[in-house]
């Protein structure tokens, strides 16, 4: 790039914003809610002031407060950064480089639609400022607009000729939307699924396992067909760790293994813990496979007494989202009724082109084998109901139970709805299977949705999707008898945090997400009375591949 990611830049023009900022492998275990600070709040209001408005003082004191903001974006400290980055803005709204900056933090925090809006205000500001239009660019990159981002980039390379690294990045996502325009102008209604494709080839001889290969085996049932073993798991986990791929027929084995699995599953799944059984619940993933065997030492792996539920997100971002797939897909087929995987935003076709799974998996197996997956990514369940079977012991009069008695959580990726008075049977009857989760309905509610501190329901930072406010998740949980909704879906310093009166729990299972946040990981074991107990964990290291390495379009050369 260019630019220094920060640059310093002279701006003049008329505009205000009156902003309220919201103010080792070894893991620790805690049942007392983390501290975790909340993400941003959008800007509520734009204001045109004369350039009067802004004395000398004010600009020198929004130079020294941008200082510090860049010391903490530096720190990967992206909550303060913006938080300082507002500070400057209240201070000197006509310097460009403010509003930017603040949406480069955003960005970081994944809060596409605020950065977005700074952006925009930046290139209001100064409508030459070739950064600017950059990072709106990559926002709509984030955001899966493609055709949007060719417009700025093409408005950079208009600013900055020669900026060739921008050139090739508009070059790169001017392919991926002509791509994109091509797979939909070739979709055949009622083309065979891959499943049954990926059957016949099979049993044409058209996948034979390579006379060469000479990894894990797979062994053979008495009706002569593959079964998973816990052997065969250990295997290929340290097959993985020495570089190696799966040859593609056992990719294709553990795929189809666990897809007899959740096509039997409801897009609800109840899941009772017995006496004396446990479930954890793993938040995003995101391809760090390193991290994700450091997580299941902590956890174990499922038995009949513990049971393991990943809360969706297992793919893209991270380089090794292929690994990570293939580990969880091998314990559902092994473990089917103690192994439980949802569906995350992630597990879907428009998120995968942008993210890099399908790169990935492209590059490791070929196209058929992400064909397949894409398709069995649309059996995943959509949400858990994790019910104890134990009188609680641990209540308050606040605390919402069955209409049992018991207690029970709720488990989804993302969030609640754009709309009151949805129901369990609801959820339980969403049609799921090949269809992809969109930008509205109640799939994608359930996928994409944040909580809010503010009540009611309000736009998403994220600009996909809504948020909701403690008296939403309040009023739901007491219609459907919910003690607790766990979700996932952002980053949370702590791993974890406990949230709309301890009714709303985020938990996060990616530590150092992306090798830039810092954060740690967590993960929440729930045991037969519905307790919640906390485990937090840092980052392990990793062999040194980039984030997003197998991105396409003008996402690849970043690491976000």
């Amino acid at each position: 790039m260019n630019w220094p990611v920060l640059a310093d830049r002279d701006v003049r023009f008329l505009a205000s914003e009156r902003f309220h900022n919201m103010g080792d492998s070894s893991s620790t275990s805690s049942s007392a809610p983390a501290s975790t600070v909340p993400s941003s709040l959008p800007s509520p209001e734009i204001q045109t002031l004369s350039l009067g408005d802004v004395t000398d003082e004010d600009r020198a004191k929004a130079a020294k407060i941008k200082i510090e903001a860049n010391q903490a974006f530096a720190s990967h400290n992206f909550v303060e950064a913006v938080r300082l980055y507002t500070q400057a803005i209240e201070l000197n709204p006509l310097d460009a480089t403010y509003w930017c900056n603040r949406a480069t933090a955003r960005t970081k925090l994944e809060e596409y639609g605020f950065a977005l809006l700074d952006a925009s205000k930046a290139i209001e500001v100064d409508p030459k400022y070739a950064k600017a239009f950059y990072r709106r660019a990559t926002c709509y990159l984030q955001i899966v607009k493609p055709q949007l981002a060719v417009a700025d980039f093409k408005r950079v390379v208009a600013l900055e000729p020669r900026n060739t690294v921008v050139q090739s990045q508009l070059t790169a996502t001017q392919k991926l939307v002509r791509r994109i325009e091509f797979e939909k102008a070739i979709e055949v209604e009622g083309e065979k699924d891959p499943v049954e494709r990926c059957h016949e080839i099979i049993a044409e001889g058209g996948c034979e396992l390579d006379k060469a290969y000479a990894g894990p085996q797979l062994s053979t049932g008495d009706d002569g067909k593959y079964v998973m073993t816990e052997e065969f798991i250990k295997g290929m986990i340290e097959w993985f760790k020495a570089g190696k791929n799966l040859p593609r027929r056992y990719a294709w084995e553990v795929i189809l293994g666990a897809y007899t699995h959740f096509v039997k599953e409801e897009s609800l799944v109840d899941l009772e813990l017995q006496e004396g059984v446990t479930c954890d619940v793993i938040g995003d993933v995101h391809g760090q496979f390193y991290d994700l065997l450091n997580l299941y030492s902590l956890t174990g792996t499922p038995t009949e007494n513990h049971c393991l539920l990943m809360n969706g997100d297992l793919v893209d971002r991270g380089s090794w989202s292929v690994e990570v797939i293939l580990t969880a897909f091998a314990y559902k087929w092994l473990y089917p009724t103690r192994m439980f995987i949802n569906r995350g935003n992630h597990e879907a076709k428009d998120m995968n082109r942008t993210y890099g799974f399908e790169g990935e998996a492209k590059h490791k197996h070929g196209e058929q084998t992400y064909k397949l997956f894409a398709h069995v990514f649309t059996t995943l369940p959509l949400a858990t109901l994790v019910s104890a079977t134990k009188a609680p012991t641990k209540t308050s009069t606040t605390t919402i139970l069955s209409p049992k008695g018991l207690k029970r959580h709720f488990v989804v990726h993302g969030g609640l709805f754009s709309k009151d008075g949805v129901t369990l049977d609801e959820v339980r009857k969403i049609p799921r299977i090949g269809r992809q989760p969109g930008q509205d309905g109640l799939m994608s509610d359930l996928l994409w949705t944040d909580p809010q501190t503010l009540p009611g329901r309000g736009p998403s930072k994220r600009g996909v999707g809504i948020a909701f406010g403690p008296d939403i998740t309040k009023k739901w949980c007491s219609l459907n008898g919910i003690t607790c909704i766990i979700r996932s879906h952002e980053v949370r310093q702590d791993g974890y945090a406990v949230e709309h009166d301890g009714l709303c729990t985020t938990v996060f299972s990616a530590p150092n997400y992306v090798d830039q946040v810092g954060n740690k990981g967590a993960f929440i074991r729930i045991d037969a009375e519905g307790d919640q107990k906390y485990f937090q964990f840092e980052a392990t290291p990793h062999p040194p591949m980039k984030p997003m390495a197998y991105a396409q379009g003008g996402l690849a050369s970043l690491m976000m």
